[in-house]
Order: structure tokens, then C-alpha cells, then sequence
């Protein structure tokens, strides 16, 4: 048996039902999405990537069958899926799998919602699509992992693994729902292996296109169904093949047996982790670190010098080039700076310690932060690089203006595999990102739609609340 088919025989065996636990699950992965989605609307300018994909699809038209978050108008299901998509990721606040280190339910409920929609499925059946393409995006992205290597392939070789394997995963997804068998779904992975992509040089230089990539991700997953749903097939060697998926990301650098050990028992989805920061994920512990020595009394008018101690491979992304990291160029740049960030932990700090209102444009050019940014230093720590990728870690090193050296190490991040979010600190990111754009009881309506989504008999009008509150 392929690759590709020991997942296809998976994803059809979901309809026959799937563990309570997992089932549960995908409710609080939807209502994250949602929320991330909302609190994106507040980015309103016409250089927004979210906002030049809704004129772009406007201009392609297609009759209006799939709702657009937060939006009163309906768009064609690809084209909803890059929307949706889009804006799931826009703000870096979604969920995470370790240790593939990739975001899987930006690209993949996207993708299930609109072909949901398209469809009129049940919620059940949007739920078992859901964790199938979460699952197969998680263990895709695991398969690149390598222990001697301390790190991703996808990452190391500059690859966004999210995007990739995320469009593999919304294809399954997709194809699920649109009724295919496990045939068809393998032809539909297949088929995306050729559509994704994604590189993440903009995690460490700036630029917006990245935060499109789900977006992208989630239309391709879209339309590899709809093409093997017309009869297109793909190669049934396409991972592990000469000229397959592995070997032409990876260079056949991978484990095999990380995609299909344990293969709908052991759910890599429940550990698939939720940000309480929105920031790239690597700059989390480190804000751990500055709440922590925050919440003791450092003030950041004591502060003489910093030390921010991280693992050697993300230190790539929030700590070079230097002086890019010190002073960003954008508020969203900002999200990938190690620097920016401990010194908005010590100045600022809003929701669950750190919110989007230390991101805004105001927060950004806050000379106070930026002072304080200047004054951190990221070097690479063993003692993380050993931790890595399984935990995100990281040790802050303080020198006061009166001499005193305090020291705070962080070895799982607040939101990782050892400290993840509670159930109501789940619903308490959600409310606070929906509160941004909507009214208190639009907020509530929509989670309680997410909360019965996997009873209900039809996903159209699932939301109708938001929809009708943001006009």
C-alpha cells in the first residue's frame, strides 16, 4: 500500500465515525479559526492581503454559494476558501502541531467549510472532514521532522510546511465532503501535491504574502477535489516516489513512518496546540519569560541589557537579520521579532498577557518599546536546541541599571504540549477576538452555533450571526 492510499482508506473510513474525543476537538479548532477570522476585519487597509484577495475575487466572480466571515456577501467555493483562508491566517494566531511546527486548521477548515456549504453537509460530516485534514496535515508535516537534525526539512530548506502540507490536508478534507471514495481522495491528494507551496523568507525580511499562503492553500485543496471529482487522477506514487512529494521537498529526507504509525488511533490532532499569543510561535516562551519576570516587579526603565536565549533554528526567524528584528518594518513584521516582542511583554501586555493591541500600528512605532527592543540581544541556547521542536523554550537574562542579573527559563511554552490552553481560556480568546469586530451577542450566538455544529443536520447559515452583525 502507498502512501497516499493508507491515508485515502483513512479519510473514508471517518465516515464511519470518529472517537468522541477527536469529535469535540474540531469544534474548539473551528471556533479559533472563526475568531482569528473576525479579529482580521479590523485590518482595513487597501494594502491588507485579506482585502486584495476579496477584490481579486470579486473580479472573478462565480455564483455566491459560500459564506465569507464576518461578511454579508457569498462567493464560489474556492474562491471563499481563499478568503477564509487568508484571514484564518492573517494575524498568526492559529492553532500548532509539534513537532512538525506547522498551523493546520488555517488551510483546512476553510477549505471543509466552503465545500460544506457548497454541499449543504451536516456538521457531522464537516467535524469528521475537518479532523481527517488536520490529521493528514499534522502528520505530513511530522515526517519532515528529523531528531539529528533538531528541526523540520521544510524549515531548514526554507519551505512553509503549513502552506504545503496544508493543501494537501484541505484536499482530503474537500474531497470527503463532495462524497468521493477513498480512491478519489487519494486522486485529490495527488492532485495537490502539485499546488502547494509557500517559502518563508517573509518570517525573517517582511512582506505580506505569507499571510495568504492558507488562503492559497485552502482554494488549491478546493479545487484538487473538484478536479478529481471530474475524473483527473493523480500519480499513486506521489509521496514516496522518484519525482514525489518527499524528494522533491525534502531531497527523500523523511520519516515514513510518522505519517501512517498509528494512523486513526493515535490522533495527532489532540495535540495539535492553540496561541495565546498572536506571534509567530516561536517568540512565545520568550514573552513567557518577560510576563514572568514582569509579574516579580522588573520594570522597564530597569532594565540595562537583555539576553534572549532560544534554540539555534528559531533564532533564524525572530532573532536575524539584526537590525530588522530591533526595529520592524510593519506591526505584523513585528510578530517575528524576539526583541519586539519580550519588550512589549515588559511595556505592554493585554489579554491573555499579550493581544493584539500590542501589535497595532500605535504599538508598533512606540519609541518606549523600541528603545527597550534595542536593548535585547537573541543568541542560540543549548539547553533549547535540545528541547526543540518538541517544546518551544526559551531563558531571558536581565542586567539592571543597578546591577542586579535576574534569569527566567521557560521550558514549554504557555499554549505548548505541557501547559496548553484550558477550555475557557479557548473561549476567552475566541470572545476577545470576535469582540473586536462584533456585538456582545452576535459573539455568544456564534459560539453557540460552533458548540452544536456536530448535530446539526445542514452547515448553511452556520454563520448567520456574525454575518448579519458585521452587515
Amino acid at each position: 500500500m502507498t502512501i497516499v492510499s493508507a491515508l485515502a482508506e483513512f479519510a473514508a473510513a471517518s465516515r464511519d465515525g470518529l472517537p468522541e474525543p477527536v469529535m469535540a476537538d474540531v469544534t474548539g479548532r473551528v471556533l479559533d479559526t472563526f475568531g482569528n477570522c473576525l479579529a482580521a476585519q479590523e485590518l482595513t487597509g487597501a494594502q491588507e492581503p485579506h482585502e486584495a484577495v476579496r477584490r481579486l475575487t470579486g473580479r472573478w466572480g462565480g455564483a455566491g454559494e459560500c459564506s465569507v466571515l464576518g461578511r454579508a456577501h457569498a462567493l464560489p467555493a474556492p474562491s471563499a476558501a481563499l478568503v477564509n483562508g487568508t484571514l484564518a491566517h492573517a494575524l498568526d494566531f492559529d492553532d500548532t502541531h509539534l513537532p512538525s511546527v506547522l498551523h493546520p486548521s488555517a488551510s483546512v477548515v476553510p477549505a471543509a467549510l466552503a465545500v460544506a456549504e457548497s454541499v449543504r453537509a451536516s456538521g457531522a460530516a464537516l467535524c469528521q472532514a475537518i479532523a481527517v485534514g488536520d490529521e493528514i496535515t499534522n502528520r505530513l508535516g511530522m515526517a519532515s521532522y528529523l531528531p539529528e537534525l533538531r528541526n523540520s526539512v521544510f524549515f531548514e530548506k526554507g519551505w512553509h510546511a503549513t502552506s504545503i502540507c496544508g493543501t494537501v490536508g484541505a484536499a482530503a478534507a474537500s474531497a470527503l465532503l463532495m462524497g468521493l471514495d477513498a480512491a478519489g481522495v487519494a486522486d485529490a491528494m495527488g492532485i495537490a501535491a502539485s499546488m502547494g507551496a509557500g517559502v518563508i523568507e517573509a518570517n525573517r525580511t517582511g512582506g505580506t504574502v505569507k499571510r495568504i499562503h492558507c488562503g492559497w492553500a485552502a482554494h488549491s485543496g478546493v479545487v484538487a477535489a473538484g478536479m478529481a471529482a471530474e475524473g483527473v487522477t493523480g500519480p499513486p506514487t506521489v509521496f514516496e516516489g522518484r519525482f514525489g512529494f518527499f524528494q522533491a521537498f525534502l531531497d527523500g529526507r523523511y520519516d515514513a513512518a510518522a505519517i501512517t504509525a498509528g494512523l486513526g488511533q493515535d490522533w495527532e490532532l489532540l495535540r495539535t496546540v492553540y496561541k495565546p499569543y498572536p506571534s509567530n510561535h516561536f517568540t512565545h516562551p520568550g514573552i513567557d519569560a518577560a510576563l514572568a519576570l514582569r509579574a516579580e516587579g522588573l520594570r522597564p526603565e530597569d532594565v540595562d541589557e537583555i539576553e534572549l536565549g532560544v534554540a539555534a533554528a528559531p533564532l533564524r526567524t525572530i532573532g536575524e537579520p539584526y537590525e530588522e528584528k530591533v526595529r520592524p518594518r510593519t506591526p505584523y513584521h513585528a510578530k517575528f521579532s524576539g526583541p519586539y516582542t519580550v519588550a512589549s511583554a515588559l511595556v505592554g501586555g493585554g489579554g491573555l498577557g499579550l493581544h493584539l493591541d500590542d501589535f497595532t500600528e500605535a504599538a508598533f512605532r512606540d519609541e518606549r518599546r523600541l528603545a527597550l527592543a534595542a536593548r535585547v540581544r537573541v543568541v542560540a541556547d543549548e539547553q533549547c536546541s535540545e528541547e526543540f521542536p518538541r517544546a518551544f523554550s526559551a531563558v531571558l537574562r536581565v542586567r539592571t541599571r543597578d546591577g542586579r542579573r535576574l534569569e527566567h527559563r521557560v521550558h514549554s511554552s504557555r499554549g505548548g504540549p505541557e501547559h496548553p490552553l484550558s477550555i475557557d481560556e479557548l473561549e476567552e480568546k475566541y470572545a476577545l477576538n470576535a469582540a473586536r469586530v462584533l456585538a456582545p451577542e452576535a459573539v455568544a450566538a456564534l459560539a453557540k452555533e460552533v458548540r452544536g455544529l456536530a448535530v446539526r443536520d445542514d452547515v448553511t447559515g452556520l454563520l448567520a450571526p456574525a454575518l448579519i452583525a458585521a452587515g
